[in-house]
């Protein structure tokens, strides 16, 4: 499925998740928030690019893009989650009524966008096996503070088969603009994470033998640090249910 065809169905259609959509093509996360907070958030994402790597934000009140060229950033995502003050407060399947003049879209580079080189350099990923969301969880890692936001960063986890773990850190760390290598691998209590079975976004996932939990930046962080810096309003994503774009992978790839 092309990337527009695949935003044309996510107009009217939610999906468990994005990943394994339009193979080939990069994924992105969404925040977006008045203009007033928009250089804070700016700043906050240069501190911290493993989390946030920037792959473009809009003009305010604009909702399209080269990205994503004929689309609109408000109804091309399956689901949507809207925070009030930190608070999550709607769901909803299209962001069009929170959007204003004044709002200004982020589009912060995704971990789904390297799953295809994975998968074709032979390392599984049980999340999309299993048809599941991936599993992200919240941990004690601080981000780096900028203007009224901080918080704590969120990472994606990958079961890897322990011969392949150094495979999949070699291949990740081509891609720096959609978190590029994991932040950490093996014990999860080392970065706050108490139970891979209860993760804090996405869905557990059933943990193959002989494979070894490597975790990546990601791009719900964001939400972390709405959930801790209360703004008055922030449009996100709904984890896992990410903007296709039509940037191709390769794009984002280092020699």
């Amino acid at each position: 499925m092309t990337p527009a065809k695949a935003r044309a169905l996510f107009r009217t259609t939610d999906v468990a998740t994005t990943a394994g959509f339009s193979a080939g093509f990069a994924q992105a996360n969404l925040i977006a928030l008045d203009r007033r907070y928009a250089f804070d958030f700016l700043l906050f994402a240069q501190r911290n690019p493993k989390p946030c790597p920037v792959l473009g934000v809009l003009e305010p009140g604009q909702v399209s893009s080269d990205l994503l060229a004929g689309g609109d950033i408000r109804t091309d995502i399956p689901a949507y989650r809207v925070y009030e003050r930190g608070s999550l407060i709607d769901e909803p399947l299209t962001a069009s009524s929170y959007w204003t003049e004044n709002t200004v879209a982020f589009l912060i580079g995704c971990s789904f966008t390297f799953e295809q080189a994975l998968l074709d350099n032979g390392v599984p990923l049980p999340h999309i096996e299993q048809g599941k969301n991936v599993a992200m969880y919240r941990t004690d890692i601080e981000c780096e503070p900028a203007g009224v936001f901080s918080g704590k960063m969120v990472v994606s986890m990958r079961p890897i088969p322990a011969s392949l773990v150094s495979d999949a850190v070699r291949i990740t760390s081509r891609y720096p603009a959609v978190h590029g290598a994991p932040v950490h691998v093996g014990d999860p209590a080392t970065i706050g994470i108490s139970d891979l079975g209860a993760p804090d976004f996405g869905e557990a996932i059933d943990i193959p033998p002989g494979t070894v939990p490597v975790f990546w930046a990601c791009g719900v962080t964001p939400q972390s640090i709405v959930m801790s810096s209360k703004p008055d309003l922030a449009i996100c994503h709904a984890p896992g249910k990410m903007l296709i774009t039509d940037a191709r992978d390769l794009v984002y790839q280092v020699p």
